[in-house]
């Protein structure tokens, strides 16, 4: 991923990425310096907040990213994983049924959500719902399409 600008967000984009940040995902993003970085070959751009990589930006919709997420743990929009899907999401495996303990209520299809791991409420992606909550849990299929994990480029971007 190359670099293709950076600049400062200016206050009032700064409260926007705020307000939707707390309405898609329930978390209270705060910072002193927010510098919106476009990158190139890549259907990303990033949001440093006070140097740290916490937001990212996809077809102009913002997300947490894993370690925003992590810092700044999402009330909403969280689907949880039992222990053994664990390893697929961290590799960037679309989430099954099978896999899925609990869901937020409020997920619709095509928002972006959390993927936690059950045991210690970890987030381990993001990914775009395919199915409305109550659809989420059962026996097979593909819930959760995955588009940021640990470990992929994104996660391992430096500026």
């Amino acid at each position: 991923m190359q670099v293709k600008s950076r600049h400062h967000l200016r206050s009032d984009a700064i409260s926007a990425l705020q307000e939707s940040l707390a309405d898609s995902f329930g978390s209270e993003l705060a910072g002193d310096s927010y510098e919106l970085v476009e990158l190139s070959e890549t259907k990303f751009d990033v949001v440093l907040v006070d140097g740290e990589q916490l937001v990212a930006y996809l077809d102009d919709e913002p997300f947490l990213t894993v370690q925003g997420a992590n810092e700044y743990p999402p009330t909403k929009s969280v689907v949880t994983v039992d222990a053994g899907a664990v390893s697929f999401v961290s590799n960037g495996a679309d989430v099954m049924r099978p896999g899925i303990v609990e869901a937020d209520d409020e997920i619709e299809a095509g928002d972006l959500v959390a993927i936690a791991e059950e045991t210690h409420g970890k987030i381990l992606g993001i990914g775009r719902a395919l199915e409305d909550s109550d659809a989420m849990v059962g026996d097979s299929g593909k819930v959760v399409d995955s588009i940021h994990h640990v470990g992929d480029d994104l996660y391992t971007f430096s500026v």
